[in-house]
């Protein structure tokens, strides 16, 4: 992959892919004033040693079979969106098998330094859900990963929709075999998408696990349980050392149309202190764009 300073970059994108759509406006973004969050501040993920912007991008809405609202854009306006993103100041990038989204991303990011951002894949076990009947052991799965993001590695990598309580049993292989490619420097932390409470907390508990995406928001919608009892297992978690990925900030969508349930969310997830940063679902710049003033307009309450 083409490298070049990050200045080059953004001279060259906000007037290409990214500019068709807002213009020559992102470098040099303001910092959040005190006392608010800043949306593009970069911060520890857990015990990891990762550190990436508070909000990512997460290009996967609706996503199925290697599809999603992003990719479904068309591959013009999926890469100006991710350009855009980055442009504005995240730094950060959440895709999966199941979305399809890794060769908008490696085409969206080309002449970015490669560590000037994280990139975040998950690996679908499931039956369903993909073209293929077959799962391939994660070593073969990571290895087409590399080749479609045109990168030498993944930051983070998780097993996608995990529900079983029992999952570090029944997984037990593809964890062995991620923890090596960890080792190799192939990946630089693993982890679960969490989609039940029970397997949320057998993931706070599990020594494997360096992070952990959990769906989070003041209301319980499209969560795995209330949010008081899964606030208490992510507290569990990053207490541990966990890194903690909040999402489902707006619900999957179901806050686009309420700015006091948007406002109230964000304000809830961000001041819980054991939820490092959040992935958003942005299926324009417009969208991201609002979301970051929310951010910014949010007051730090926690301690």
């Amino acid at each position: 992959m083409k490298r070049m300073g990050r200045r080059a970059f953004l001279k060259g994108t906000a007037c290409g892919i990214g500019g068709l759509v807002l213009g020559c406006e992102f470098e040099g973004q303001e910092p959040a004033a005190a006392g608010v969050f800043d949306p593009y501040e970069q911060v520890p993920l857990g015990r990891t040693g990762l550190k990436l912007s508070r909000v990512g991008l997460g290009t996967g809405m609706s996503g199925l079979n290697r599809s999603s609202n992003q990719t479904r854009l068309g591959a013009e306006q999926c890469r100006a969106l991710i350009r855009g993103c980055y442009e504005r100041g995240i730094r950060w990038f959440d895709a999966a098998d199941l979305y399809g989204s890794h060769r908008s991303l490696a085409e969206a990011l080309e002449g970015a330094e490669r560590d000037s951002y994280v990139l975040v894949s998950k690996i679908w076990f499931r039956r369903g859900g993909l073209p293929e009947a077959e799962r391939p052991d994660a070593d073969v799965v990571i290895g087409r990963f590399l080749e479609e993001l045109r990168t030498d590695r993944i930051d983070l990598v998780l097993m996608h929709c995990i529900t079983e309580p029992d999952w570090p049993v029944h997984y037990s292989k593809q964890m062995e075999i991620m923890e090596g490619l960890k080792e190799k420097g192939v990946i630089r932390a693993c982890g679960v998408s969490c989609h039940s409470l029970e397997a949320l907390k057998a993931a706070a508990e599990e020594p494997w696990v360096d992070s952990i995406h959990a769906r989070i928001n003041p209301y319980g919608a499209q969560m795995d349980g209330p949010p008081e009892a899964v606030t208490a297992v992510l507290e569990r978690a990053h207490a541990n050392g966990k890194g903690v990925i909040g999402m489902k900030i707006i619900g999957a969508g179901e806050f686009r149309s309420s700015d006091e349930k948007r406002n109230r969310s964000i304000d809830f997830v961000l001041n819980l202190g054991c939820v490092d940063a959040v992935t958003v679902g942005f299926e324009s710049l417009e969208e991201e764009r609002d979301f970051a003033e929310r951010v910014r307009q949010t007051q730090v309450r926690r301690s």
